[in-house]
């Protein structure tokens, strides 16, 4: 998909995303690592839209620390460059960083911020490198050495974020304060520390994320069975939710996407 230089795209469609697996050392404290090289016809105004992540890029030389979202990010980037990233398990980025989640919503803070010197000489080495596969390694290498200091994310709100994450219909927050045997007042609490914001927010953040993943999926998308599928009421709350959280109409993203 090409674009205009001033209207956004979703980071997603405007260039060749991947995701890898973390080496063994960071599979606790890591979802995946990923790559995401822009085509040299793209647009530069990327769209990002919530996930319920936090994660470390390195963009243009520097590592930078994608906050947890609640509405859509816009940045600019070099049409043909690549960005790499290592997304953080639910929970660890608060553990790796040294504070609650809920001081960055929204952010895009310098890595240098919270790790000093430390943080540029590893941007240094990843900027060394001389491919995307190199750099990568870069980046996993310095994280593995860090790893064994740092404690693995809680339990707890890694059930809770897989809970909401696969949940599309039933009593899900039910469930979760249950297995969890805690108050709605502490569920709140941890999430806002593990996640930036309360469990209501991350659920529509997820319930969000099945939409885009339904729409990726589906050859023949209908907003309704979307609607549906995803466990918004019906297509008028679908249609809501994704201008609140993404800034575009549910069928803008589905053309977007491809779908």
């Amino acid at each position: 998909m090409t674009s205009d230089d001033n209207t956004p795209v979703l980071s997603g469609a405007i260039g060749e995303y991947r995701e890898f697996d973390p080496p063994a050392a960071l599979e606790r404290h890591f979802l995946c690592v990923w790559s995401n090289t822009l085509r040299p016809d793209a647009g530069s105004l990327s769209a990002v839209v919530p996930d319920g992540c936090v994660d470390i890029t390195w963009i243009d030389g520097d590592l930078v620390v994608a906050g947890p979202d609640v509405a859509v990010a816009l940045s600019t980037l070099t049409p043909g460059s690549t960005v790499i990233g290592s997304r953080f398990r639910p929970g660890a980025a608060s553990r790796w960083l040294g504070l609650p989640m809920s001081e960055i919503v929204g952010g895009r803070v310098g890595l240098s911020q919270f790790w000093g010197a430390l943080a540029r000489e590893i941007a240094q080495r990843i900027g060394d490198a001389s491919s995307t596969a190199e750099r990568m390694r870069a980046m996993q290498a310095a994280l593995s050495r860090l790893a064994p200091d740092v404690k693995p994310p809680p339990a707890d709100m890694g059930f809770a974020f897989n809970s909401l994450k696969t949940e599309s219909a039933g009593p899900g927050m039910a469930v979760i304060l249950d297995r969890l045997d805690v108050s709605p007042r502490t569920l709140r609490r941890r999430c806002q520390e593990a996640f930036g914001y309360g469990p209501k927010t991350l659920d529509r953040i997820l319930r969000f994320q099945r939409f885009l993943n339904l729409a990726r999926q589906s050859a023949e998308p209908r907003l309704v069975d979307l609607a549906f599928e995803a466990g918004y009421s019906d297509q008028a709350h679908l249609t809501r939710e994704v201008r609140r959280l993404s800034g575009f109409s549910p069928a803008t993203v589905l053309r977007q996407l491809g779908a």
